[in-house]
């Protein structure tokens, strides 16, 4: 069993000079056994939205980050701009919704899987196996994923469920490193 620590820096060790390789970082991610006291102050939460908190940049080759979710939250239906996605969570359930692409304009996307992970679990995702959205269903508890994104980027594009429709959106920190980000007259923010 590994801490947390040890888990950002065998992750930073992995991808100093290779190559993705799924199943690897899977048995990585799966292996760290959560425990909120090792990652509670990356862990920073907003009552209006799910936020993404950095936690390692990886060199930048990767962006490894803590989302928290308010019950009933969501995101948008969206793609990796090409990035490995893989998460883990570390408290509470998150379901997972993966889509096909948009076969033609102005039609309902097509759901393809769907699971909940509770604790611990591990899910992986790539452009290649389509669309998905997260999301908290528990409208009494929150919850807590690790997000690992290889490799980093700064806009994905949204998906209208019901439409098909293609939005590119900018993706950005609510925290880095634990403290909360300034975005006012800074696109980077402070």
């Amino acid at each position: 069993m590994v801490s947390f620590v040890q888990l950002v820096v065998q992750i930073r060790e992995i991808f100093e000079n290779k190559m993705v390789d799924v199943d690897e970082v899977m048995k990585l991610m799966g292996s760290y056994k959560s425990d909120m006291n090792e990652w509670r102050r990356f862990a920073i939460f907003d009552a209006n939205k799910y936020t993404r908190n950095l936690v390692d940049i990886g060199n930048g080759k990767y962006n490894l980050m803590i989302l928290c979710w308010g019950p009933g939250m969501a995101s948008s239906v969206h793609d990796h701009t090409d990035a490995h996605c893989f998460v883990k969570i570390l408290d509470g359930e998150l379901t997972e919704t993966k889509y096909e692409w948009p076969k033609k304009k102005h039609s309902p996307l097509e759901v393809s899987d769907h699971n909940t992970y509770g604790t611990n679990g591990v899910s992986y995702m790539n452009d290649e196996l389509g669309l998905h959205r997260m999301e908290n269903l528990s409208h009494s508890n929150g919850a807590v994923s690790l997000h690992l994104y290889i490799p980093p980027y700064s806009t994905c594009n949204a998906f209208d469920e019901r439409t098909g429709k293609k939005t590119q959106c900018t993706v950005t920190f609510y925290s880095k490193y634990g403290e909360k980000v300034d975005y006012r007259g800074s696109k980077e923010g402070k």
